[in-house]
Order: C-alpha cells, then sequence, then structure tokens
C-alpha cells in the first residue's frame, strides 16, 4: 500500500513539474510564466492526464503498475486507459483471431441532459456528429478494415455510416443485440429525477442483482450480457484474421468488458466515440488490447461533452 502511495505521489508531482510547458487545446503556445487559461475540470484533468502520460516518470509509473497488474490478474488482458501508443493499432491481425474495434456512438441531446435513452431512438446532436467524424479519420488510419456492424438504433448507426464511409466500406451491417440495455419505465427520465418518479424502478436499476428487470418492459444485465456477448462472438467467428469495426452502447460495451475480463470493472467511463479494440480467438478466447482511447478528441472543443451521459445507459 505504501509503495502504491509513493508511485500516486510521484505522479503528482511529474504532473506539478511539467504542467507549466503544456500547450493549451485552445492556445498555440504557452511559456512557464504565462497565466493559465480558465478550463473545466474534465478538461484540466485531461491535459494533466496527458502530461503524466507523456512524462518520462509517468512511463515508468506505468509499467511498473502493469506489472503489478499482469501479476495479480487472473484475465488475460491489457487495460489501457487513454491513447493506444503514437494513437494507431498498427498491428497485423493474426490467423486465429478477429481484431474487434468497438466504439461507442456520439454524443445525443439526451445525453448532454441526463436523459435515459435505452432503447428510444434519438439521434446524434452538432457535438455528436463532430465526434463522429473525428473517430472515423482515427479509424482510417488503421490496417484494412472488412466490415462495419452497428445497433440498429439511430445514433449508433449514423456513427457507424460515417465511419464506413472513412474507410472505404460499402455498406453497415445491423444487428439489433448491439443495442443497448432496454431500461424499462426509465427510458426517457432525466438520470436526477427517476428516484422520485419511479421509485421502484430505480431501486432495479441500482439492484446488484444481475438478474433483475428493470419494470416497464425492460432487460436485466444478464439479458443484455447474453444478447451482446453472443453478437461479438457470431461476428467474431465470420472475421477469423480480420480486423472489424463494431459501433455500440455504454451500457453494453460495459457488458463485453466483463465478458473480456469477469474480475474487474472497466476503468473509467465509456466515453462517447471512445476506442476499444477486443481480441476474440478461433477457441472463443476473449482479449481487451486497448480501453478508453480517445485520442482522436484531443484538442477538441467538444472533448468536455464526451463525458456526459454515460450513465444514463447509451
Amino acid at each position: 500500500m505504501k509503495a502504491r502511495k509513493s508511485l500516486i505521489s510521484l505522479a503528482m508531482d511529474a504532473v506539478s513539474l511539467e504542467s507549466n510547458t503544456v500547450k493549451s487545446p485552445r492556445h498555440s503556445s504557452l511559456s512557464p510564466s504565462a497565466p493559465i487559461p480558465h478550463l473545466h475540470r474534465s478538461q484540466r484533468l485531461f491535459i494533466s492526464l496527458k502530461i503524466y502520460r507523456q512524462s518520462s516518470l509517468g512511463l515508468i509509473i506505468r509499467r511498473s503498475f502493469m506489472a503489478d497488474f499482469k501479476s495479480n490478474s487472473r484475465d488475460e488482458v491489457l487495460v489501457q486507459s487513454g491513447s493506444v501508443e503514437n494513437g494507431e493499432i498498427n498491428e497485423t491481425v493474426g490467423p486465429n483471431y478477429a481484431e474487434i474495434i468497438v466504439i461507442r456512438h456520439g454524443e445525443t441531446e439526451w445525453n448532454a441532459d441526463r436523459r435515459i435513452q435505452g432503447h428510444l431512438d434519438v439521434d446524434l446532436n452538432d457535438a455528436g456528429r463532430q465526434q463522429a467524424v473525428a473517430v472515423a479519420e482515427r479509424i482510417s488510419r488503421e490496417p484494412k478494415i472488412s466490415a462495419v456492424y452497428s445497433s440498429d438504433l439511430k445514433r449508433a448507426f449514423y456513427t457507424a455510416e460515417i465511419i464506413a464511409k472513412s474507410c472505404g466500406v460499402p455498406e453497415v451491417t445491423k444487428d439489433p443485440d448491439l443495442r443497448e440495455r432496454h431500461l424499462g419505465a426509465l427510458q426517457g427520465a432525466i438520470l436526477n429525477e427517476i428516484a422520485k418518479v419511479n421509485p421502484e424502478a430505480h431501486k432495479a436499476f441500482l439492484s446488484n442483482q444481475d438478474d433483475q428487470e428493470i419494470p416497464g418492459g425492460g432487460e436485466s444485465f444478464n439479458q443484455l450480457y447474453e444478447r451482446c456477448t453472443l453478437a461479438l462472438q457470431r461476428i467474431a467467428q465470420k472475421h477469423i484474421g480480420e480486423r472489424v469495426v463494431v459501433v455500440s452502447h455504454g451500457g453494453t460495451i460495459r457488458a463485453l468488458h466483463k465478458r473480456a475480463s469477469p474480475h474487474r470493472r472497466p476503468t473509467g467511463r465509456v466515453l462517447n466515440t471512445s476506442v476499444n479494440v477486443f481480441h476474440l480467438t478461433d477457441k472463443n478466447k476473449w482479449i481487451i488490447k486497448s480501453w478508453g482511447d480517445v485520442s482522436h478528441l484531443d484538442g477538441t472543443k467538444f472533448l468536455e461533452s464526451g463525458f456526459g451521459g454515460d450513465r444514463n445507459s447509451g
């Protein structure tokens, strides 16, 4: 525990020592003596993490953490929060697995308003469309994308269409099993108001019982887990030796994480258009190669908005 605290302290020192040299996303340069412009907390946190990742001290700490992670985990999983190295995947897909790049849809107005969507079909807002263009440009730099799959809900499908066009994939294959969890009577409600609006459904929503269905026709976590993991397995079986893209939803992506790493929770929120890379082998083994990459949103005005709405479950 003392060693872990020391590492955290070193990380904070690295951020403190190097923070005055970082370039602001809204300013071309900042000298060490220049005042730091006012930024939202989420932007300050992102910049601090970026400094930490780029520092040599940060590299030492990350290596130490990953060594500890691997030695204590029963799952074969590399969970990397933040950017994939150099912002690229750049791997040749082996003959015995499929590489599946799982991406959360762009932002919607309901995400921004913290309104629960579930199976309700809400379109992207302007920020969400910008996010989709940004992630599409990032994915287009990867080696050949063989196919693009998507939930049939508009917010995912429109994100997938933009990605497919950038990658030269002629069409997007819709799969309803990639949908968000159906949240029953809670759908359409503001997250902060559901305890008052529908206490019974709110209690079910917070339940730790994975077989607890949400009143009003909602799904249990187990029902979500079964349909979305089977969907990803079907896709993988069709594309062994290939790289494909799947666009889905926050709750669904967390369920996929649990299938790959049942003993560990995802690190942080599943942000809008975050990139999460899975390898599914021909023997049905799941490996997480990277998690939560939002490097394509670096320095953009809509990075902050990507944090909103994840707890709305999609």
